[in-house]
């Protein structure tokens, strides 16, 4: 067997072998970046080659080019190899190679924005073996990896070392359990891609499953004829109320939601902070301003006036956040558990906290009137909304008051209650005062300005959807979003400063890919998008403006965001390009996020403000891997939510079949279109076998359906009436029969000539030919129930 060794990284060009002034060659250029591992700029690249002046300019177009050909990427503003992996990876072992070794993928690769995913030759060492760290098929592992010098085709290209073993999944599948009369029963599956493929299960294997539950089974027969058969192995819960089904989601997704013996008897035995060390902030009127039906408050904030001649109109900001870090201590039970959790997952119906309700609701839970420790930023501000400076304190504060959003802007706009009549003057006017020049800063900044409209279920008392809400978004809402905003800036900066090890909130900026395939699409609205220059948030707000008020507006509001790459946790930065800040760390909701609680504990260490801060013996490297653990445990949480949100909503529609409704096109597929339902914001597919008896072209530029004979065209963004003829509660998957008819476009024809008549489509400025795909089928075709589309 041949040993497959990693590659050596080549040596960076340095003063005692100073590489030969000029540009250096494409291929000069690939080998340096490649042997840097990821960690190189444009600005470490020109000084390697002693790049100055105008051939900067040079420097610039050559690795634009490369970016453009797919050799290298860029993550920020770091460049890598074509497919490059950080150096610590969340990855799923998926099976073994020809030699009967492990391999793995990484485990939130986008292939969309990516391409293939890059497969890992997982090392497991013969010898000193440490317990826990032998992997097998099916493990999610933590793996510290880097390229393979030799690389065959189709073979892996990095190698990796097992750093932790996160969890060994059962081959089982999820489903709800449906009872027949003669004690056996049905396994409905619970994902949408196994929608209509139920599993027998006999008399003798149900476990005494009831119907209607939640169950884990196991799949031991799969012939070629009848039902494959399955054993329950677990019962999961009861799912007779609507008010239980986000169990479907906390389970299929793995979501840890019991807090071990351990950790709760810690949470018990907490008692509260002492006043030794903080600073005596109590006199001080920090308020809270939350959700109506928030239950734990972990920021509070205040501003006055800076009476200092040299910031005339300026304000000195407070923003005091609950001090989690003096509860949950560096490798404790809690904070074992927190690490794992990642987060609080919020559903409709319930809220699976990271921490216990002992330490979330009650002790680190800024309530009114009562003492409670806090980690403080002190932000002087001008008159223009700058930052001019700021300072960090461990402090003992009181809440003033426990204000909601709507209370507080109520207030604001003429009409004070009971509770802000008289903090209006003293609290909350000094607030929206420091919040203009805040908004000042901002629209200077231009971060990205996205227009969507965010859902809120709300439930009756039984656990059933209600009704479907878009609540209105205050400047109440804004102010408390750029105050910690300008707190999470302050953390970063200060960490930076005393050279803290950290853990940054990232944002990339979108992939060439996603670029081009955004700027395809506005070229069909007579809409320009900048093909070259440094890639701004102000250049997607020019473009949202423009169509605000317009029938193509939420069109180009998604399309921008599905643009977008997701924010993740890194010990490295390569800033916040939604925001188009330089450095950005999360600082202000430690309670449902471990991310927040390591820069706490940075702080406390960098500050010297207390002995239950970050280790000293803390490293970059396993940052990175805390970073690479959270931000799955993020996505996790986003599906999850998603989910249980579908899954509500057609459980709220199940009885309206045959109902028509007015809906969106949210997707254009090769297999059909998603359409998103006004109101309750459903999202449901169209086959595209129901469309009729034409023949479609699916255009990806366009994003369109086109019939080749009668070019009848669905587009992304139209607006259609459709039919409910199926509802899936259980997988929260919809069906719909199109009612409307599509707009009328030139018939493109089939095969190779409707290919590129679709392609013809494009704008006639832009040279590239973009992919039309001829794809759909003949009357009569049986429709088939899918999934909801992609979302960013």
């Amino acid at each position: 067997m041949a040993r497959r060794i990693p590659s050596k990284k080549a040596p960076a060009p340095t003063s005692r072998a100073p590489l030969p002034r000029g540009l250096p060659t494409r291929e000069e250029l690939v080998a340096f970046i490649a042997a840097q591992g990821g960690k190189t700029g444009k600005r470490e690249i020109a000084r390697a080659f002693h790049i100055t002046g105008p051939q900067r300019i040079e420097l610039k177009l050559m690795l634009a080019d490369l970016e453009a050909d797919g050799v290298v990427s860029r993550r920020g503003r770091t460049l890598g190899r074509a497919g490059h992996l950080p150096s610590v990876v969340l990855a799923d072992v998926t099976g073994r190679d020809e030699d009967g070794e492990l391999i793995a993928r990484p485990a939130d690769w986008d292939e969309d924005e990516h391409g293939a995913a890059p497969r890992i030759l997982v090392q497991v060492s013969s010898r000193g073996r440490a317990p826990g760290l032998a992997p097998g098929v099916g493990d999610r592992i933590l793996t510290r990896v880097e390229p393979l010098d030799e690389v065959e085709p189709d073979g892996p290209t990095h190698q990796g070392r097992v750093v932790k073993i996160l969890s060994k999944p059962q081959a089982r599948i999820l489903g709800l359990f449906r009872a027949l009369p003669d004690g056996s029963g049905r396994l409905v599956p619970v994902d949408k891609k196994n929608m209509g493929k139920e599993l027998a299960i006999a008399a003798d294997a149900t476990d005494g499953a009831q119907d209607g539950d939640l169950i884990a089974a196991d799949i031991v027969k799969q012939g070629r004829y009848g039902l494959p058969s399955a054993r329950v192995r677990e019962r999961l819960g009861s799912l007779k109320s609507e008010k239980a089904v986000s169990l479907i989601a906390i389970h299929a997704h793995a979501i840890p939601h019991v807090f071990s013996r351990e950790a709760l008897a810690e949470a018990e035995a907490a008692r509260p902070a002492a006043m030794a060390g903080r600073e005596d902030w109590r006199r001080l009127p920090l308020v809270t301003i939350d959700p109506v039906d928030a239950k734990d408050h972990d920021d509070a904030v205040h501003a006055e006036p800076d009476p200092d001649p040299a910031n005339a109109g300026g304000h000195i900001l407070t923003v005091a956040i609950a001090d989690v870090a003096s509860y949950v201590r560096p490798g404790s039970a809690l904070d074992r558990t927190a690490l794992d959790r990642g987060n609080s997952v919020y559903f409709p119906d319930r809220v699976v906290p990271m921490l216990p309700e002992r330490i979330s609701n009650d002790l680190c839970s800024l309530r009114e009137k009562e003492n409670r420790p806090a980690l403080a930023a002190r932000m002087w501000i001008a008159k223009d909304g700058r930052k001019l400076r700021h300072t960090f304190h461990r402090v003992m504060m009181k809440s003033a008051a426990k204000l909601s959003y709507s209370q507080a802007q109520a207030s604001i706009d003429g009409a004070p209650d009971e509770a802000t009549g008289p903090l209006l003057d003293v609290v909350l006017r000094p607030l929206w005062a420091a919040y203009a020049s805040l908004k000042t800063a901002r629209d200077a900044r231009g971060p990205l300005d996205l227009d969507i409209p965010e859902r809120k279920l709300v439930l009756k008392p039984d656990g059933a959807l209600d009704h479907v809400t878009t609540p209105v978004r205050l400047d109440a809402h804004r102010l408390i979003e750029e105050f910690m905003i300008l707190a999470n800036v302050a953390a970063a900066e200060t960490l930076e400063q005393k050279r803290t090890p950290l853990i940054y909130r990232v944002h990339d900026a979108p992939s060439l890919e996603k670029l081009e395939a955004l700027r395809e699409l506005l070229t069909t609205l007579d809409i320009e998008f900048p093909k070259s220059g440094n890639l701004r948030p102000a250049q997607f707000n020019r473009i949202l403006a423009r169509v605000e008020g317009q029938d193509s507006a939420q069109l180009v509001n998604e399309v921008v965001l599905r643009t977008q790459a997701q924010a993740e946790y890194a010990a490295e930065n390569y800033g916040h390009f939604g925001l188009n800040l330089r450095r950005y760390a999360h600082f202000t909701s430690p309670i449902r996020r471990y991310a927040d609680l390591i820069v706490h504990r940075a702080l406390v260490r960098a500050l010297e403000l207390g002995k239950d801060g970050l280790p000293d013996a803390t490293t970059p490297e396993q940052l990175g891997e805390i970073g690479a653990r959270i931000s799955a445990a993020e996505r996790r949480a986003m599906a999850a939510e998603r989910e249980t949100v579908d899954r509500l909503i057609a459980h709220f529609l199940a009885d309206q079949v045959g109902a028509r409704f007015t809906g969106r096109i949210a997707g254009v597929t090769r297999s059909g279109l998603f359409v998103k339902l006004e109101g309750t914001g459903a999202d449901g597919f169209v086959p595209i076998g129901s469309l009729g008896s034409d023949y479609f072209v699916h255009d990806e530029a366009a994003r369109a359906l086109t019939g080749s004979e009668t070019g009848e065209s669905f587009r992304l963004g139209d607006t259609v009436e459709v039919k409910l003829v199926e509802a899936a509660p259980v997988a929260g998957a919809l069906r719909f029969e199109m009612l409307s008819e599509g707009r009328q476009s030139r018939p493109v024809g089939r095969g190779k000539r409707g290919l590129r008549r679709a392609a013809a489509s494009r704008s006639k400025t832009d040279g590239k030919k973009p992919k039309a795909k001829a794809t759909g089928r003949t009357s009569g075709a049986k429709p088939t129930t899918s999934g909801k589309g992609r979302r960013s």
